[in-house]
């Protein structure tokens, strides 16, 4: 189930289609989601504001970036962890950077998110 759930998160959420953010939104999260970023808790709450977060940060990006699970993800309790690889390019050059999900669950959606990232590299130049 873990597996599975995850696979939703990452491969359709984070690395699907733009057009269709807000309805995977709607079948991965719960309605009162709540996701917490690194100095930004509770930035986020319910799957329209987070379909906004996740496009917000693709379209920084050229057109090509995706995530793939590089640890687990490891589940214990209601709680799944995984490590992510990000690759794609950055005006015309590859960029990689890594980061940690924490995720929540109620055994079918997600109700709660954490998240640990690096900065991409060549966003500050």
């Amino acid at each position: 189930m873990s597996d599975e759930l995850y696979s939703r998160w990452l491969d359709q959420l984070w690395s699907g289609d733009l057009g269709s953010l807000e309805g995977i939104a709607a079948r991965v999260v719960t309605p009162t989601f709540v996701g917490n970023w690194p100095n930004n808790p509770g930035l986020v709450h319910g799957p329209d504001a987070l379909a906004a977060v996740v496009r917000q940060g693709r379209t920084m990006f050229d057109d090509d970036l995706t995530f793939t699970t590089e640890i687990g993800p490891v589940a214990q309790g209601g709680l799944i962890t995984a490590r992510w690889v990000a690759r794609g390019h950055y005006r015309g050059k590859p960029t990689e950077f890594h980061g940690h999900d924490i995720l929540r669950h109620d055994g079918e959606r997600f109700t709660e998110y954490w998240v640990l990232s690096e900065s991409p590299p060549g966003l500050d130049d």
